[in-house]
């Protein structure tokens, strides 16, 4: 165990100029990234985005071009893996088919030639953490999915490690045990108070767990902070377009004498904002179905509790989520609060107006 961790502290994580080439392709631009010890944070992003390179190179499993990682006032990116002290968690788990779960959790501290009567004291007591203690006798192939994914949790928390990284460890479970995994892989993160890192594709995922989340794209971080602000104020349009469901709706148009002109729709806002070519954004929320813009609806979905409305206002399209059953009428009046409006320039970064 480290220094940091026999003292009682979780172990922060920091990535200084991390870069990493494939060749001619840029994986990973440099990245700079502080995490605070205990926190759970989220890379998040689609495919390609460069956040499971990132995670890859803090394991050890990829060399970085340049760039530090440092776990505390530990330097560790010339260290083998296994000097590292990371416990990893694969999408497929990777568990020993022909082995026992106890002794898949029990194979880290095998290989570190653990006393039998520790290993079995600390098997045991992850193993009733994670609620599978009455399953440790049974192989992977007798236990259900979930279970197979806190065997995997189990043996990389089992020895301990400065920090857990977790790598789509809830992809293969179906809806509802995902549901139930999520707030139990929250529940011993804060339990165990190690600092631990989700790389996900998922944003509901990344939002229910994470204390911050950071947004990739084209090996690029987007923004990094809190879920509720990556939600209120992304920093520019990819963020504002990937965080959140249904997703913002954008607009390309000019801001002119206190209007966003675009193909058809006029929208006020505030006359402080910089007159020129922008990018105007809406949450689907927050659009209200009565005002002075005239749109005709082309569709709607029932989501439960609330409708998705699609509306075509001009050559533009754009969605209303809203918990009031559309009218029969293909005409719908819209409006759009200021207090709500996000603006971006035209490369799509925020503008603080």
């Amino acid at each position: 165990m480290s220094a940091d961790r026999r003292n009682g502290g979780a172990v922060p994580v920091s990535l200084r100029g991390l870069a990493k080439r494939f060749g001619s392709v840029q994986a990973l631009k440099p990245l700079d990234l502080d995490i605070a010890g205990g926190e759970l944070i989220a890379f998040l992003g689609p495919s390609g985005c460069g956040k499971t390179t990132t995670l890859l190179l803090i394991a050890g499993i990829y060399r970085a071009d340049e760039g530090e990682i440092w776990f505390g006032d530990r330097r560790v990116d010339g260290l083998h893996p296994r000097d590292r002290d990371v416990g990893m968690v694969f999408q497929s788990y990777a568990l020993y088919p022909h082995l026992t779960l106890f002794e898949n959790i029990a194979f880290p501290l095998r290989l570190k030639k653990v006393p039998n009567d520790e290993v079995k004291r600390r098997v045991e007591h992850i193993a009733e953490v994670l609620g599978i203690a009455e399953q440790l006798h049974r192989r992977p192939s007798q236990v259900s999915g979930g279970q197979q994914q806190r065997a995997a949790i189990a043996r990389a928390q089992v020895k301990e490690p400065s920090v857990l990284l977790l790598d789509e460890p809830l992809s293969n479970l179906d809806a509802k045990i995902r549901l139930q995994a999520r707030g139990e892989i929250r529940r011993l993160q804060k339990e165990l108070g190690v600092t631990s890192i989700l790389v996900t594709h998922d944003q509901s995922e990344a939002l229910a767990m994470a204390d911050r989340v950071a947004v990739f794209s084209d090996g690029q971080l987007r923004q990094f902070a809190t879920p509720d602000e990556l939600y209120a104020r992304p920093a520019d349009a990819f963020v504002a377009s990937f965080v959140g469901f249904p997703p913002m709706n954008l607009f390309e148009g000019e801001v002119r004498g206190g209007e966003f002109l675009t193909d058809g729709l006029r929208v006020p806002v505030p006359r402080s904002w910089p007159e020129g070519r922008a990018r105007l954004g809406i949450r689907p929320e927050h659009v209200r179905l009565e005002g002075d813009v005239e749109g005709e609806m082309v569709g709607f979905e029932p989501q439960g509790r609330e409708f998705l409305v699609n509306v075509r206002v001009g050559a533009r399209q754009l969605q209303v989520l809203t918990t009031a059953r559309p009218p029969d009428t293909s005409t719908l009046r819209l409006s759009f609060p200021p207090d709500h409006l996000h603006l971006f320039d035209e490369e799509g970064a925020r503008l603080d107006v």
